[in-house]
């Protein structure tokens, strides 16, 4: 009996966060539409429903519904499935949360988000690589060249985080900030671990992967109905756990409060604000950022905190 619940409670659990998340996602496309209208001074969406509130179900219907073309010279099996690949690694990388049921409580929590994160550049690399569009591999070349470059920096402001708190289980950041935020401690890291979440989500003032002015669309160019409706998916998935990394590392990580999500929607509130208030960076100067900047401080900020931790021990 024992064994059968054990199996099913993991389904069921990953089910529920599966759906919850996406009901999430679904919400926060129209928050950014009437955000960003409220920023330009215009209403948002409106006019299904009662105040615009059943618009991302119209969209979801009117997007799956709609007629898949597909590119005559694209690699169609890898161009089919890539944007499967994508959503998929984005919900994947959810189940490293620490839930209240204790899903998959592993202790190395910290290292399987950065796998799903790397793994994430190929999705990209293949949609823009399999189109056969000109366009779309641009697109898909600039997105690989910035998630690389930014993916050091993240990776080495964990490790800052991991000499902090001494282990890769998530649940020990929800211990240790019980009295204390590491916002608080580590401010310019918390600034900079959001700037690098910006730039690994692809978005405004680092969206190169999706350059509507000179890219068209950037590696999704080819893509219509499902697999554009997928690739949004993710892209918007991540954000939301990037927001949840952001409230968990920095903004005291009770997960089993509601003043946890209030945090968490505000970060993605910010995503979407930074969205409407700057333009976007020039390639080379988004480069400078995380090579030049970016690198050196999350580096001096590490050998800061290995020093601190010498020092007490």
């Amino acid at each position: 009996m024992f064994m059968i619940i054990d199996l099913i409670m993991p389904f069921l659990s990953s089910l529920i966060l599966v759906i919850c998340v996406m009901i999430g996602v679904a919400f926060l496309t129209l928050l950014e539409r009437k955000v960003l209208g409220y920023i330009q001074i215009r209403k948002g969406p409106n006019k299904v429903g009662f105040l615009g509130i059943p618009q991302p179900f119209s969209d979801a219907i009117k997007l799956f519904t709609k007629e898949q073309t597909y590119p005559f010279m694209s690699n169609y099996l890898v161009y089919y499935l890539s944007p499967i690949f994508s959503l998929f690694l984005s919900l994947v990388a959810w189940l490293c949360m620490p839930y209240f049921t204790k899903l998959f409580s592993f202790n190395l929590g910290v290292l399987f988000f950065l796998c799903c994160l790397s793994m994430g550049v190929y999705s990209v690399m293949i949609a823009g690589w399999s189109s056969n569009s000109n366009y779309a591999l641009l697109g898909g070349l600039r997105a690989v060249a910035q998630t690389i470059s930014y993916e050091v920096s993240l990776a080495l402001i964990l490790l800052s985080l991991i000499f902090l708190v001494g282990g890769y289980n998530f649940f020990t950041f929800t211990y240790l900030q019980s009295n204390i935020w590491f916002m608080l401690l580590c401010f310019p890291l918390g600034l900079v671990w959001f700037c690098t979440s910006l730039a690994e989500t692809n978005r405004t003032p680092f969206d190169f992967a999706e350059g509507e002015s000179e890219l068209v669309s950037g590696f999704n160019v080819e893509y219509s109905s499902g697999g554009f409706a997928l690739i949004f998916l993710a892209e918007y998935s991540s954000i939301l756990f990037m927001s949840m990394l952001f409230s968990l590392f920095f903004l005291g990580a009770d997960i089993y409060s509601l003043l946890f999500y209030l945090k968490l929607s505000f970060i993605s509130f910010l995503f979407i604000w930074v969205r409407g208030t700057l333009p976007r960076f020039r390639y080379d100067k988004l480069m400078y950022l995380a090579w030049k900047s970016f690198l050196p401080f999350s580096l001096n900020f590490l050998v800061l905190i290995i020093g601190f931790k010498v020092m007490i021990f």
